[in-house]
């Protein structure tokens, strides 16, 4: 008689198992999920200056014309729309891509900016977003100290 350990994740285990094995049965699509569902989600990099906050956003392929700019609620949103056509052309083969759709991206801002002075250029493919800060000075809190009785 051979006995066997009983381990209790076994059948867990053959769960993953299959569902692996199922999953890898589909082809494996040369895709971006979050970008094949939206149309396009521009890759952006935010730093913090001394004296303001730097947003960069990857806009290749989408004009100065087509990106708006915009502060509502202390909410600093970069909206617009991407129309982005690719030809080749050879002597026996032709092949044209299209990407087309709207984008948004929304940052919400901390309350030491200075939302009347904020700035937007775009070269080469790349939005930058300068959002100066102020000083927000602390007030000092008084504090009252109570005897306990």
């Amino acid at each position: 008689m051979l006995i066997t350990k009983y381990d209790p994740f076994q059948d867990l285990k053959e769960i993953n198992k299959r569902f692996y094995n199922l999953s890898s049965a589909f082809p494996k699509l040369d895709l971006d999920f979050e970008s094949s569902i939206s149309g396009f989600v521009p890759v952006v990099n935010t730093r913090e200056g001394e004296f303001a906050y730097h947003v960069d956003v990857d806009l290749p392929g989408v004009e100065k014309d087509d990106i708006k700019v915009d502060v509502e609620d202390n909410v600093l949103k970069i909206s617009g729309e991407r129309n982005f056509k690719k030809e080749v052309k050879e002597e026996d083969y032709y092949k044209v891509e299209t990407s087309f759709g709207k984008f948004q991206r929304n940052f919400t801002l901390p309350n030491n900016v200075d939302a009347e002075n904020i700035s937007a250029s775009s070269k080469d493919g790349v939005l930058e977003v300068i959002v100066p800060k102020v000083d927000v000075k602390k007030s000092k809190k008084d504090i009252k100290k109570i005897k306990v009785k």
